[in-house]
């Protein structure tokens, strides 16, 4: 497999990139939830790595790298850049992202109306986040996909002046 040539920014390096880590992953054998016990991350957080849609860290890169011999330097560097959070605006034709999103249209009001009744004013973050795919067996013995959004919770602000701090900064004439 060549070194990439790290240009993961644009969304045909992007693309390149996912497709030498999926070919990776793929020669592995492993599936995502495999990787993720070896690593410690979430099944999805795995997914999003080897789709550059998150950043490798450091201190897991050498976890990954043992999950996934395959991975050479060069994909590693690529990964522990900062990466274009993006997706194709054809993915919601895709038949799961698409009940994905439907089922969250569908449930999101009463969800949001749970979150204010339990919380407050706020939202779940997205970005403290974490989210896994978990296979169980239901009551009539058939399978079934739990989906697990696990976020921080982020109470709106009220917009005080006083508390605003480039509003006193100007007022001090200490504006930077």
């Amino acid at each position: 497999m060549e070194a990439p040539s790290g240009g993961g920014s644009t969304s045909s390096g992007k693309a390149r990139i996912s497709a030498e880590l999926q070919a990776v992953k793929q020669e592995s054998g492993k599936t995502y939830s495999q990787i993720a016990d070896e690593t410690g991350l979430t099944n999805v957080y795995v997914a999003q790595l080897l789709r550059r849609q998150a950043q490798l860290k450091p201190e897991t890169a050498p976890l990954l790298r043992s999950a996934l011999p395959g991975l050479t330097d060069a994909l590693l560097h690529e990964m522990m850049l900062p990466p274009m959070r993006s997706y194709d605006p054809n993915l919601i034709q895709e038949p799961t992202v698409y009940r994905l999103h439907e089922a969250i249209m569908h449930f999101g009001e009463s969800i949001k109306e749970i979150i204010n009744e339990e919380f407050g004013d706020g939202i779940m973050s997205a970005i403290d986040f974490y989210c896994s795919v978990d296979k169980v067996k239901g009551v009539d013995g058939k399978d079934r996909a739990v989906v697990t959004f696990d976020g921080k919770y982020l109470p709106y602000t009220e917009q005080i002046t006083e508390h605003m701090v480039s509003r006193l900064r100007k007022q001090d004439g200490k504006l930077e």
